[in-house]
């Protein structure tokens, strides 16, 4: 260690490891300081980047970045560059030089905080300093300025999490700024809290000869500048308190950190609140390097290779310590304790393990305090410490899976023996002692308990007998919260109800299992499910709520026949089998089943959601003769209801029907009337019965349509721009419909972007019909792009699931491009063979829109088997009901194909009708058809 006199530079002088400017200290990280300390002693000199990285990080291996960053940090710290003042120049390839002029003086002393010099010591006994500390420098670096500008610092935090570590690095961090003068006081050991003025006498080397020396600690302490450390001061916490208090007002120069769970309450005192390790989120793919980035990480790796797991980390292995840190919140003790099992267990192992439960009495290091060699031993440190009424909410705040409220605190530990009031006081006061975490959430706050925590207050529940009547209340209240939000519609605060509900994510799924594993719980198996089913599909977790739903449909008895909930349940089961199965008669007989007890109930926002549903079902399985009907339905319905939202989503709905069925200026005045209210749409949260019904989606076919295919792009792009959409079913449809707009201007490229983003996309959520419209899409793609081969196998691959999914939707324009490929490939018989069921499926219910496309295609096979009779008949037809439907695109395809027809029978002006269909358009000039039609007309021979 460099051992320098005081040097000044500039307004700064830096003696040993402090360093101020203008008599006030600058916070600097410890790495940015011994940095400035090497560069300083040796000042004009360059200094190689390996030597400083040798000597700020001894023993460890680490990149250039790390030293780059540091340097960029004491920059900051110096004002380097500001009105022309330099302190360190980078020379390229070689290192760093400290280029200020440097003066050097005597050993000056640290800021006086006393009026008296102080007496050299000698050498502290101070714990060991462990050899590696993790991810807490900075930790150190602010403690130690926050104790130079305040004197009375109290590190507090729930057990294991690290403070005595920090409270020992620090002190050694500081011993050169108090001259040595540094007594570090552990209070772990006492049983008695009288003794604990005795123990800092005896600490600072004084003989008392009466029971209360505090005063001859105060006489003594008066004089001098020291720092002193007390530890663990929560098992003796009145005492401990009582004379930090004293020694704060009486002594002048003495600093003090006291570590402790919960605070000491007096004068002075200013709170250090040690948050846990930050570890990877748990949503992430990360990388291993990534992963390793985060301090639990860090740790857990570090601690499990010094106890012989092997040090290299794949990507694999990544994933699973992503899950570790997870369990471990970010405690330092139990990462410890889990890491050094690794080289038993291995890493997987290791994960299982902890996920089905924190394993308490797993022993560290044999030179720890008692009270920190198990989780076990820590928790029962704390769990000492506390009064029975708190013992008691503590046990019965384990049920809680995730983060709970002050409300749902009374209603699980609230009890004829235990009254709110009690209830309120308890948590207070383990909030205080760190047991439990608190955290602002708006104007009120959330509470936690750590896993750890949880686990052992679990066990103790268990231990005690209460675990079924605890599980009970909890479950009751997540029914009752999640039944309360269900009839609301629409209001201002919708949006704040609606996250309440997703915060109970977790708690329902534990109050589920609960129920439907214990005899306890039975009779709430129906009505809670029945809450839980809603909240499932407003976050998209369908697999959930589909086997949620049909559990409890088959646990309902003949009371509940017709009733709320088995609407509840069979609008949820429909709903979920369509998106995650197949679009089955079991699920269009759920649907239907759910409207029809909707109707009888009366309940118009359920039969709006209901019809929605069933138009959807009726789109996907090509049911399109039913979709105008259910539409009107629908919006009469919510007429009935008056909400502006509602009553803008049925015309969204409208317009999606009336475009499939082959109406598209019926679709494009609903739809342009939904946009023109799309902002009542877009203030819809998920619980809303109108949620989710976006016109723009439609809205961009139906303008290509019609004849407006810039007007169209316009439409899509801001449906597919969005990277994280509230409903993954609609940004799944959003993604589909994009690229079959991006098909018929002639963007393969975009319609193959569109593809890959559906593919991961449903993927990632389990809609698996999705993953099968996107495999017809790539294979689109590539019979547009000349690879017929292999697109045709594709096709036929895709075009089977989808036919089994009853998952039409897409079946009649994949099986088009499947034709194509097949005629490509000098396939007529089979081609026509695959268009002609095509059609005859769609002629079966009632048309669609696409059938001028199909009839065209069907024209043009006959003109490739020389039968121009039936391809003119085709044609003809074609156009007729192109017109009729006001499909103005579709129309040009069908007169540049009746103009091939015509040019090759010699009928005089074959290029009329196109010229005046080609006339009709406004825009779009550059996309693919009008392109190929303007070329035809430039070049008529």
């Amino acid at each position: 260690m460099l051992d320098l006199d005081t040097v000044t530079f500039g307004p700064f002088s830096l003696r040993s490891r402090l360093l101020e400017k203008d008599g006030v200290p600058v916070k600097l990280g410890s790495r940015a300081m011994d940095i400035l300390r090497l560069l300083v002693s040796r000042a004009g000199e360059v200094v190689p980047k390996n030597e400083i990285l040798g000597y700020a990080w001894s023993g460890l291996a680490v990149e250039e970045i790390n030293l780059r960053v540091n340097v960029a940090e004491l920059r900051k710290a110096l004002g380097d560059g500001k009105d022309g003042t330099r302190y360190i120049t980078n020379i390229p390839g070689r290192g760093y030089c400290f280029v200020a002029p440097v003066r050097h003086g005597k050993r000056a002393e640290a800021p006086v905080l006393m009026s008296q010099a102080p007496e050299k010591a000698a050498p502290p006994a101070l714990p060991h300093r462990l050899d590696r500390m993790i991810g807490r420098d900075e930790v150190v670096a602010e403690l130690e300025s926050r104790l130079l500008r305040d004197r009375f610092v109290t590190l507090r935090g729930p057990g294991g999490i690290g403070k005595t570590t920090i409270a020992t690095a620090l002190a050694h961090e500081m011993c050169d700024t108090f001259d040595g003068n540094v007594h570090f006081l552990e209070f772990g050991p006492l049983k008695d809290a009288a003794l604990v003025s005795s123990t800092v006498a005896a600490a600072l080397g004084l003989v008392v000869h009466h029971n209360d020396p505090s005063g001859s600690i105060l006489n003594f302490l008066r004089g001098r500048r020291l720092l002193l450390v007390l530890d663990s001061c929560e098992h003796v916490i009145d005492e401990a308190a009582r004379l930090a208090e004293d020694i704060y007002r009486e002594a002048p120069g003495v600093a003090i950190l006291a570590t402790s769970r919960e605070s000491l309450l007096v004068e002075g005192e200013k709170i250090f609140d040690l948050v846990p390790l930050p570890g990877p989120p748990q949503d992430a793919r990360l990388s291993a390097g990534e992963v390793l980035n985060y301090p639990a990480a860090r740790l857990f790796v570090d601690r499990a290779v010094a106890a012989g797991h092997r040090d290299d980390l794949t990507e694999e292995d990544a994933e699973v310590l992503v899950r570790i840190c997870g369990k471990l919140d970010g405690i330092a003790l139990a990462i410890e304790l889990a890491a050094a099992r690794v080289g038993l267990y291995g890493l997987r192992e290791m994960a299982a393990l902890l996920d089905g439960h924190p394993q308490l009495e797993w022993r560290g290091r044999r030179t720890a305090p008692l009270r920190q060699q198990t989780l076990a031993a820590t928790l029962d440190w704390s769990f000492g410490l506390i009064g029975e009424s708190e013992r008691i909410v503590f046990q019965r705040l384990a049920v809680f899976a995730g983060h709970f409220t002050l409300k749902g605190a009374i209603a699980v530990a609230a009890a004829e023996e235990m009254p709110e009031d009690r209830v309120v006081h308890a948590l207070e006061q383990l909030v205080a002692k760190s047991l439990v975490s608190s955290q602002p959430d708006g104007a009120s706050r959330r509470y936690r308990l750590l896993d750890v925590t949880r686990a052992y207050a679990m066990q103790k529940l268990a231990d005690g007998g209460q675990m079924d009547a605890t599980a009970r209340r909890h479950a009751l209240f997540v029914q009752s919260t999640l039944e309360a939000g269900m009839g609301e519609i629409g209001g201002s605060g919708q949006a704040s109800r609606a996250q309440e509900r997703a915060g109970l994510l977790a708690d329902a799924r534990a109050a589920l299992e609960w129920s439907f594993v214990n005899d306890a719980g039975a009779d709430l198996r129906v009505p809670l499910a029945g809450s839980c089913a809603r909240l499932f599909v407003e976050l998209n977790l369908l697999n959930e709520a589909r086997s949620w739903s049909d559990r409890a449909l088959a646990a309902l008895d003949g009371a509940g026949r017709g009733g709320r909930w088995e609407l509840e349940l069979q609008s949820t089961l429909g709903h979920a089998f369509m998106f995650t199965e197949r679009n089955s008669a079991q699920a269009e007989a759920a649907l239907r089943r759910g409207l029809e007890i909707a109707e009888a109930l009366g309940d118009h926002a359920s039969t709006f959601r209901l019809l929605s549903r069933l138009n959807m079902f009726y789109r996907r399985t090509g049911g399109y003769r039913n979709l105008v009907p259910t539409a009107l339905h629908a919006e009469r319905i919510a007429r009935l209801i008056g909400d502006t939202a509602g009553i803008a989503g049925s015309k969204a709905l409208l317009g999606v029907s009336y475009h499939l069925a082959g109406d598209q200026a019926a679709a494009q005045a609903h739809l342009d009337e939904g946009v023109r209210d799309d902002a009542a749409l877009r203030g819809t949260e998920p619980g809303h019965f109108a949620y989710a019904r976006t016109p723009q989606i439609p809205l961009a076919r139906v303008l290509w349509l019609r004849g407006y295919p810039d007007r169209a792009l316009e439409c899509v792009h801001p449906l597919i721009g969005a990277s994280a959409p509230r409903d993954v079913v609609m940004h799944c449809i959003a993604l589909c419909w994009s690229a079959s707009v991006f098909g018929w201007v002639g963007d393969w490229s975009a319609v193959e972007t569109m593809t890959t983003r559906l593919a991961a996309h449903a993927s990632v959520h389990g809609l698996v019909p999705y993953e099968a419209v996107a495999t017809g899409f790539r294979a689109q793609t590539m019979i547009a792009r000349g690879k017929a081969t292999g697109g045709i196998e594709l096709l036929r691959g895709a075009l089977a699931r989808l036919h089994a999914d009853r998952y039409e939707l897409y079946a009649s324009a994949f099986a088009a491009d499947l034709a194509q490929g097949l005629v490509a490939l000098g396939r007529l018989p089979e081609a026509r063979e695959v268009l002609h069921e095509t059609i005859a499926r769609l002629e079966q219910e009632g048309g669609a829109f696409d059938m001028p496309e199909l009839l065209r295609l069907r024209g043009e096979f006959e003109v490739h088997g020389g039968n121009l009779k039936a391809a003119e008949a085709d044609f003809v037809a074609s156009a007729a009901l192109a017109e009729q439907q006001g499909a103005l695109s579709w129309r040009l395809r069908t007169e540049m194909s009746l103009a091939r027809l015509r040019k090759r029978q010699g009928v005089p002006d074959p290029l009329g009708a196109l010229a005046s269909t080609y006339g009709r358009f406004s825009e779009g000039f550059e996309t693919a058809d009008l392109r190929a039609a303007r070329l035809m007309l430039d070049q008529p021979d």
